[in-house]
């Protein structure tokens, strides 16, 4: 095993130790935070030219908000969750566009209203 198949083996391992040991709380803060983390990854991606890369990347980060919007109540988290749920939609419309115009302006927009949201998300007490 080369050391990069070992780091992609040892990140994997303590990902999947912090899912575990996280509260729900916790996880939607990971997942928030993978979302951005792809993001940023997606526009380095499209600044290089690698087209495979950004489109991998922005659909990782599409399963993240998809996931993200699957965890909504939409019953009992009234206008807020329903807020939320467009939201999500709306950055999912957004990155597939950006996927399909190479738009980065389209990705930091998304990137930012998640990071807002996240914002909001780490200020509720747990």
């Amino acid at each position: 095993m080369n050391a990069m198949a070992a780091l992609k083996q040892y990140q994997t391992v303590n990902t999947q130790a912090q899912v575990g040991d996280a509260s729900p709380h916790r996880l939607i803060q990971m997942l928030m935070e993978g979302g951005m983390s792809r993001l940023a990854q997606a526009r380095g991606a499209m600044q290089h030219g690698q087209v495979a890369i950004k489109g991998e990347l922005i659909s990782k980060a599409i399963g993240i908000i998809g996931g993200l919007r699957e965890g909504l109540d939409l019953q009992q988290g009234g206008e807020v969750a329903a807020n939320l749920d467009r939201l999500y939609e709306y950055m999912v419309s957004r990155l597939i566009e950006a996927n399909l115009n190479n738009d980065v302006a389209l990705v930091d927009e998304v990137a930012g209203l998640l990071r807002n949201v996240k914002s909001g998300w780490d200020a509720i007490s747990h």
